[in-house]
C-alpha cells in the first residue's frame, strides 16, 4: 500500500516549522510540554511573505528556549515561549487586547501536543467567555475607547502642526482602538490588527471619520451603562 504524502511537506513554511519543532524537542526533552502555530499558518491560509508564528509551551516558568525572532531559509519565524501555568492564566483572563489575541488561544494548530495541552488552552478561554458577562466587555470597551481617543486627539493636535508621519502614526492607533472597541462589545476576536480595523470598516477613515465613530461608541457606551465621561470619584469605582 502506498503511503499517502504529507501536504504540509509541500509547503516551506511547514517545513521550518517542524524543523524548529524538532529542534527545541532536542535540547530541551525534558522542559517542553507543547509545540504549536498560530497565525495563518494555523489556519491554512498562509502566503509566501506570511510570518511562522510559533508557540512553546514549557512545564515550568524559564524553562526551555528563549523567545526569539529570526529569519530561517527564507521564512520570518517569531518563537514565543510561555508556562503551561502562566498560558492558562492568560486563556482565562479578559483584557482590552482581547480581540488581538482569542485567535491564539482557539486556533493553535499542535506540532507536538502528546497531553492535548493547546486543546485544553482553547476548552478554558470558551469556558471564559462562556461565563464572562457583557458588563466585563462593556468595562473593557469603555478602556480600549479612551486609549483611541487620546491617540485621535494626539494625531489630530499632530496634522495641525504639520507633522504628518506621527499624525498617520496616531491614526492608526487610533484606527485600532476603535476596532478593539467595536470587538469588545460584540464579542469578536480578530487575526490582527489589519484584519481588525479592515472588518470593522474602520481602515480607511480619516481623522473626521474617525471622530465621528468614536462619537458614536461613546453614545454606545453610555447607553449600555459605561459612560466615557464621569467624575473624579468615578475612576475608582468599579
Amino acid at each position: 500500500m502506498t503511503e499517502e504524502p504529507n501536504p504540509y511537506l509541500a509547503n516551506p513554511r511547514w517545513v521550518v516549522a517542524e524543523l524548529v519543532a524538532d529542534a527545541a524537542r532536542r535540547r530541551y526533552p525534558a522542559d517542553i510540554l507543547a509545540i504549536g502555530v498560530h497565525g495563518s499558518l494555523a489556519h491554512g491560509d498562509d502566503t509566501d511573505t506570511s510570518d511562522v508564528d510559533l508557540v512553546v509551551v514549557t512545564y515550568r516558568p524559564g524553562a526551555g528556549p528563549r523567545p526569539v525572532a529570526r529569519r530561517v531559509d527564507g521564512v520570518l519565524v517569531d518563537l514565543g515561549v510561555v508556562a503551561a501555568d502562566e498560558y492558562l492564566r492568560h486563556a482565562r483572563t479578559l483584557s482590552t487586547s482581547w480581540p488581538l489575541a482569542a485567535d491564539q488561544y482557539v486556533t493553535t494548530k499542535p506540532i507536538y501536543d502528546p497531553e492535548a495541552c493547546l486543546e485544553k488552552l482553547r476548552d478554558v478561554h470558551l469556558g471564559r467567555l462562556a461565563e464572562a458577562r457583557n458588563a466585563e466587555f462593556t468595562a473593557l470597551a469603555r478602556e480600549a475607547w479612551c486609549r483611541g481617543a487620546s491617540a485621535h486627539a494626539r494625531a489630530t493636535r499632530l496634522a495641525a502642526w504639520y507633522e504628518t508621519d506621527a499624525a498617520l502614526v496616531m491614526l492608526a492607533e487610533a484606527r485600532l482602538s476603535a476596532a478593539t472597541v467595536i470587538g469588545l462589545l460584540t464579542r469578536t476576536y480578530f487575526r490582527n490588527g489589519a484584519d481588525a480595523v479592515h472588518r470593522t470598516g474602520v481602515a480607511g477613515a480619516d481623522l473626521a471619520e474617525l471622530g465621528t465613530i468614536l462619537r458614536d461608541q461613546a453614545k454606545d457606551l453610555a447607553d449600555r451603562g459605561r459612560p466615557v465621561d464621569g467624575t473624579v470619584s468615578d475612576l475608582f469605582d468599579r
